[in-house]
């Protein structure tokens, strides 16, 4: 066995000459167990909010989103898209053209987000699932062209789920000259009418922004005949999702961006990781801090154990060895608050996952979700544990160092 961890543990559990010496030791390591248990609870909270926020998405956006790297829209026929249309990879595949529009109904006015997509939108995404009325997912029938609107966009315009008039689009006219006299005559009209449903993503961005229509309309008001803005696919079930991604990215070469669900949404998570990431500093400071308590514990215990330490250098070891079992003991302490936290963490994560005591706000439905969301990633745990180590194990290298010239000179 090491010897001078083997006194270091000794020295831990025995009864010290002073009580106070124990009475530290202990506040020591749950100390640095509250630290840990804190930083547990708070990123798995963050990890929470963030599945939270990708669900929301992935009911309205496809695995994975091909786009012009320059300009809005390429040629429909482009081989390189054939091609990834036809992998054998690819269950659905939908071509989209989207741009921006002013909305008008019953005199109120909105900017708008037009989303023109084909009939297999619904195969594509899980966009039956966030829908609300009586109606159904449809793009056209005939000659007519349907909108369904975001609920926020439907509130916003007066339009309700099932708006009884139809919804005027209008979009600047791409080419030709504008007639000064009449200011109408640089936009294209046209109208949209209602399915009965309307679609609810519980972001804004989406919510009060969009709406979803036929990719003919979207191509006549945009005068994009033949282009798309998008190419939308959704991968077969069992399929390598990193590997097909890779060999599309590999297809569509330096002329488009190949995006999965988290890259169409790469600023919303980016926000959501760097808060993350000043959470887990600002409690790593408090971890430093309550790390000071161990400097208090060791430095007691190297004064009280003043004469052992006579009786280990008759005894033949080293100051070196004397030296390892003050460190020793803090890392002890370290490693002991840190398995605790991480323990006791697990089982408030587990607690509030399964019985949800922590609420998001008194009033039953105000949020969209009642209790706070927890999600517990190992890797998160691992990264813990190593920070709690680490900055245990560096908090008291210089102090035992210090004590231990002094104690042995």
């Amino acid at each position: 066995m090491n010897f001078p961890f083997y006194i270091a543990r000794r020295y831990l559990f025995s009864k010290k000459s002073t009580n106070a010496i124990n009475i530290i030791s202990g506040i020591s390591v749950l100390g640095v167990a509250v630290a840990t248990m804190a930083m547990v609870v708070t990123l798995s909270v963050f990890n929470g909010f963030s599945d939270l926020v990708a669900s929301f998405f992935t009911a309205f956006d496809p695995q994975l989103k091909i786009v012009p790297i320059e300009g809005k829209t390429v040629a429909a026929d482009d081989p390189r898209l054939i091609k990834i249309k036809t992998l054998d990879e690819v269950a659905v595949a939908t071509e989209c053209v989207e741009d921006q529009a002013m909305a008008v109904y019953h005199g109120r006015q909105a900017m708008i987000h037009v989303k023109g997509v084909e009939d297999n939108f619904d195969q594509l995404t899980h966009i039956n699932s966030i829908l609300y009325g009586d109606g159904t997912f449809e793009l056209h029938a005939a000659d007519l062209h349907y909108g369904v609107p975001g609920i926020q966009l439907a509130d916003q315009l007066g339009m309700g789920i099932n708006y009884t008039e139809p919804l005027q689009i209008y979009a600047p006219r791409r080419e030709g000259q504008l007639d000064m006299s009449d200011p109408t005559d640089g936009f294209v009209q046209d109208e949209l009418y209602s399915p009965g449903v309307v679609f609810e993503v519980m972001q804004a961005k989406y919510d009060r922004n969009y709406i979803l229509t036929s990719i003919g309309f979207a191509r006549r008001i945009f005068d994009q005949q033949g282009m798309i803005s998008s190419l939308e696919l959704r991968l077969k079930q069992g399929c390598d999702f990193e590997a097909v991604k890779k060999n599309i990215k590999e297809i569509a070469g330096e002329k488009y961006q190949v995006m999965d669900r988290y890259e169409q949404q790469d600023d919303t998570f980016r926000i959501m990781k760097i808060e993350k990431l000043i959470a887990y500093i600002f409690l790593t400071f408090i971890l430093m801090v309550a790390c000071f308590n161990i400097i208090g514990s060791l430095s007691m215990l190297i004064i009280d154990k003043k004469d052992d330490v006579v009786t280990l250098r008759n005894l033949g070891a080293t100051d070196r060895q004397i030296t390892q079992v003050f460190l020793f003991e803090g890392r002890i302490i370290s490693a002991i608050g840190a398995i605790i936290g991480i323990l006791i963490g697990l089982l408030l994560c587990w607690i509030q996952q399964t019985f949800g005591i922590i609420s998001l706000g008194s009033s039953e439905g105000a949020f969209v979700i009642n209790a706070y969301p927890v999600s517990v990633h190992p890797l998160d745990i691992i990264i813990i544990f190593i920070t709690v180590l680490a900055v245990g194990f560096l908090s008291v290298w210089y102090p035992v160092h210090y004590f231990s010239k002094r104690l042995l000179s």
